[in-house]
């Protein structure tokens, strides 16, 4: 077993995995937060707010070390934290929110604003993020796997390795920043290798890519759904055989993350001889969050004690206004005040820099004794025109259960809500290359989205009067993100376009589409 065995010959500790089983999350999130602050205590942003105050209040009990933080630091947005403090670091000044000077940036893929972010990257957070890769690594041992997938390798398809200068500081995908600073002793796994994969041409670098394949035995791969499956489609057709085992017969695992994989699957059942495993990770610009820690479990763990706090924001009215933007005195929890079952945005504090920062995900506790949460949705990728309160998990599962009734794949679309006479209706853009009927089509989304959500089931026969479906090519929506210059690497389509994205996106389906309508 090659990648186990070198991960322990190597000296890979696995004590804070058991420090995390047989310590309280409570304890755990405490001596984080503790950590973080003392750490960045002298930097500008520590010592503007303080964290001099707070951490005194470690030593007095009932939480006044987080009645102290709350007080102290404000909540962040993207807006506020890199207009007040991130843009300083990015001209390369020291010891802004974290000590040190910031080498790395990530380019987050901004599906929900109009343009890229620039997420702090340090090297404790590069360490970090490797301390969790090797925790998850470790997790396949619970797998039935063939000891012949510890020997091959790792494909990981994501952004160029050859980043950006800008000034002092370097830009680029967080996927293309961590590829680009390896392990020595993983590199021997990892595929397609580093002159592949500095190539910033996506084109070329996946043409690449299916012409050397049969060159790699590869076990596991990394990477986004969609542009694994097309990179999988592309294998098969340039070496002209059935599925993707043809090639890579010892492939047993896909780590995915960045979206719900619901959608993906059967288009990429259709290119599998064998059943894989699928194991979901949390890995966002900002930090790994979590990752799937047992088979056939389609929830995460959270990463408890690895350079993160948490607090969470009850995903109600009360504490977020129409358009997704959390209020200033949004009420916050931390990790032993949560409940199972509830929806919650999180906050970030964390050894990049970020401090009390809305992530824009919601996610909900499937499992409050094994820290165990699924991604729900956006703060701002939701719809509730009229009260139907239809999140992301909501429209992903619908597009999974007509995909199954029509036998169809459907690895992309996008939901607006939109004024309707005198109310509103949903209009769908359906990716798919195979045949159906747009009619058809919208009386099982509607039928399903009914029984999935009881609001959205009372408003269809109140405010939301209509549901309307257009059918695409499934070339349409990555037409759209080659346009916005978001090809590859970490880069996804927006499942609820809003506001001036929207209209951007009616323009391009004006110039460049004929689809169906319902």
């Amino acid at each position: 077993m090659a990648i186990l065995g070198t991960l322990l010959k190597k000296g890979i500790r696995i004590r804070e995995m058991l420090e995390q089983e047989y310590t309280s999350p409570y304890d755990l999130q405490k001596k984080e937060l503790k950590e973080l602050l003392i750490t960045a205590s002298q930097t500008e942003f520590g010592k503007y707010y303080n964290f001099s105050d707070i951490l005194h209040g470690f030593r007095k009990g009932d939480k006044e070390f987080y009645k102290r933080y709350k007080s102290h630091v404000p909540i962040h947005n993207y807006n506020k934290i890199y207009s007040d403090w991130w843009k300083l670091a990015l001209k390369g000044i020291k010891n802004v929110c974290w000590p040190g000077r910031v080498k790395y940036f990530a380019l987050s893929s901004g599906t929900s604003e109009a343009s890229s972010k620039y997420i702090p990257v340090t090297k404790d957070m590069t360490q970090a993020i490797r301390k969790t890769s090797v925790r998850q690594i470790l997790t396949l041992s619970k797998y039935d796997l063939d000891p012949e997938i510890f020997e091959a390798g790792i494909l990981m398809l994501g952004g160029s390795t050859h980043l950006n200068r800008k000034g002092s500081v370097f830009e680029g995908d967080l996927s293309g920043i961590q590829a680009a600073r390896l392990p020595f002793w993983f590199q021997h796994f990892y595929k397609p290798g580093k002159k592949i994969a500095r190539s910033r041409n996506w084109d070329a670098k996946l043409d690449e890519m299916a012409r050397k394949a049969t060159e790699w035995d590869i076990g596991i791969i990394v990477g986004v759904p969609a542009w694994i499956q097309i990179l999988m489609e592309k294998v098969i057709k340039y070496h002209r055989v059935n599925t993707i085992h043809d090639v890579w017969p010892n492939l047993r695992v896909y780590v995915h993350g960045g979206v719900s994989f619901d959608p993906y699957r059967k288009g990429f059942e259709k290119l599998l001889a064998r059943p894989i495993f699928y194991i979901e990770t949390y890995l966002a610009s900002e930090g790994f969050i979590a990752f799937q820690a047992y088979p056939n479990k389609r929830s995460m763990r959270l990463v408890l004690n690895n350079g993160i706090f948490y607090e969470f924001v009850p995903f109600e009215a009360r504490n977020f206004d129409a358009n997704g933007e959390i209020h200033p005195d949004a009420e916050t929890l931390m990790i032993d005040e949560v409940e199972e079952g509830k929806e919650y945005a999180i906050l970030l504090s964390t050894c990049s820099g970020a401090w009390r920062y809305l992530i824009g995900d919601v996610i909900k506790f499937t499992s409050l004794e094994d820290m165990e949460i699924v991604i729900t949705g956006r703060t701002k990728h939701f719809l509730s025109l009229c009260g139907e309160h239809l999140s992301v998990d909501n429209m992903n599962k619908a597009i999974e259960l007509v995909a199954n009734d029509f036998n169809i794949n459907i690895p992309e679309f996008t939901v607006a809500g939109i004024p309707y006479d005198s109310l509103f209706a949903h209009h769908w853009f359906i990716g798919t290359d195979d045949k159906v009927d747009p009619k058809a089509l919208k009386e099982k989304i509607d039928l399903h989205l009914k029984e999935l959500n009881d609001d959205y089931a009372v408003e269809r026969s109140a405010a939301l009067k209509e549901v309307l479906v257009d059918v695409l090519p499934i070339k349409t929506f990555y037409g759209w993100m080659e346009s916005k210059g978001k090809v590859g690497g970490q880069n996804k389509f927006p499942r609820v376009m809003k506001n001036a994205q929207l209209d951007d996106w009616k323009t391009f389906l004006q110039n460049h589409t004929n689809g169906n309508r319902s």
